[in-house]
């Protein structure tokens, strides 16, 4: 635990003093994000983020290979290759994005041509979690592992729309997503537990660790594309190595469906950009528009039109996200009875201070005082003319990008 930790402080670190690099190279390029009908803030905020994150992931991963505990994971140099290979290629297409704004077709031949090199350097799908069941061809698994890297990485470009929003997500789902694959890899070997999953899960906490407080409101800087798709394809890289690099059946006298937590936990992790993402998809085409049409339909605005301030509304979306990543890792560690209790009361929490401002409303308008008895009705006003109604904004027509 030690070394990861090590790895995880070292990924913070750089991040943290890459970011006002990154700011600098913002403002000198022109990657600012003006302020849009839909969008939460205020003043035109730079945004590149993703080089200051992608920076940390990239030393931490360098120094790893020299620590002897983790020479087993670095013994095939290939999956590391297509690692940083293909975060470089997203981190570089997100930068050019946050420049130039991409039309949506370029991002996703990008985005398809960072996955199709991660499979081609051995990173993907091969079986499903479930007792090593393999089904299908290989073609198959290569086109659900590109399927894989391209959703997660829109979907965390989907949510991430407040400041602090995404970074703290990712953290937080990240932790318990590093804390399973950690437990599930020592309980499975004998001696050598490291792991290429749980290498990957701590830099990219260790980077979203170092950037937050950059970020956090009101933010100097947007983590942009670059950051965004680079933290969904670290993720899916995780989700897709720990199908195959350990055994979930090791851990079946703990409970009874440990199986099914590799499969889980990383949808778990991305939830609420997975959640997000689906619902603006099925909106916005079913009003006849395209997938990628802005609003301020997103599930933080939501929180935001509920009453909550934009800190509460992060909060919330950060206690949604630990209720769901830890509620699934728990079934490693915790009988099936005693995890589905606590997550039970976790999403009582979350729904409570979901929904805190609405009951308050409900009840002030409930409770409201009226005129006492025997006092004198209202004046009324003389009718006049109606009123003019307000000028109706413009409304940007651009495609979603990332705030």
């Amino acid at each position: 635990m030690r070394v990861y930790l090590l790895v995880l402080l070292v990924s913070a670190l750089v991040a943290f003093l890459a970011t006002p690099l990154a700011r600098w190279c913002a403002l000198r390029w022109g990657a600012i994000t003006a302020v849009r009908d839909r969008d939460v803030h205020a003043i035109p905020t730079p945004r590149l983020g993703g080089m200051a994150m992608f920076a940390g992931m990239a030393v931490a991963i360098l120094l790893a290979s020299r620590l002897p505990f983790l020479s087993s994971v670095y013994e095939n140099p290939r999956p590391i290759i297509g690692i940083l290979g293909g975060a470089g290629l997203v981190c570089a297409l997100g930068v050019a994005d946050d420049i130039w704004d991409l039309d949506w077709l370029t991002k996703l031949m990008g985005q398809v041509l960072a996955a199709g090199f991660l499979a081609w350097q051995g990173v993907q799908l091969y079986q499903l979690p479930l007792g090593g069941v393999t089904v299908g061809s290989t073609r198959m698994w290569t086109f659900l592992t590109i399927v894989t890297v391209v959703v997660a990485m829109n979907a965390v470009n989907f949510v991430d729309g407040l400041d602090g929003l995404a970074a703290g997500v990712l953290a937080i789902g990240g932790s318990a997503f590093f804390l399973y694959t950690y437990l599930l890899a020592r309980e499975g070997s004998s001696g050598d537990y490291a792991s290429l999953a749980t290498l990957v899960m701590a830099v990219l906490v260790g980077a979203c660790l170092g950037f937050l407080p950059h970020n956090w409101y009101p933010a100097r800087i947007f983590m942009g594309d670059s950051g965004a798709l680079l933290l969904g394809f670290m993720i899916a890289v995780a989700a897709i190595v720990v199908t195959g690099q350990i055994d979930p059946q090791a851990v079946t006298d703990r409970q009874r469906f440990p199986a099914f937590v590799p499969m889980l936990l990383p949808l778990a992790v991305i939830v609420l950009p997975l959640l997000d993402m689906t619902l603006a998809v099925v909106r916005r085409m079913s009003k006849g528009k395209s997938p990628f049409h802005p609003d301020r339909m997103h599930l933080h605005h939501r929180l935001l039109a509920l009453g909550h301030s934009h800190r509460r509304a992060v909060a919330i979306m950060y206690i949604w996200t630990a209720v769901a990543a830890y509620g699934v890792a728990s079934l490693v560690v915790l009988s099936t009875t005693t995890a589905l209790v606590l997550t039970g009361l976790g999403l009582v929490v979350a729904t409570a201070l979901t929904l805190g401002p609405l009951r308050a409303r409900q009840g002030a308008s409930g409770t409201a005082p009226g005129p006492g008895p025997g006092a004198a009705p209202s004046p009324s006003l003389p009718p006049g003319p109606d009123p003019v109604p307000a000028p109706v904004p413009a409304t940007s027509t651009a495609p979603e990008t990332t705030a």
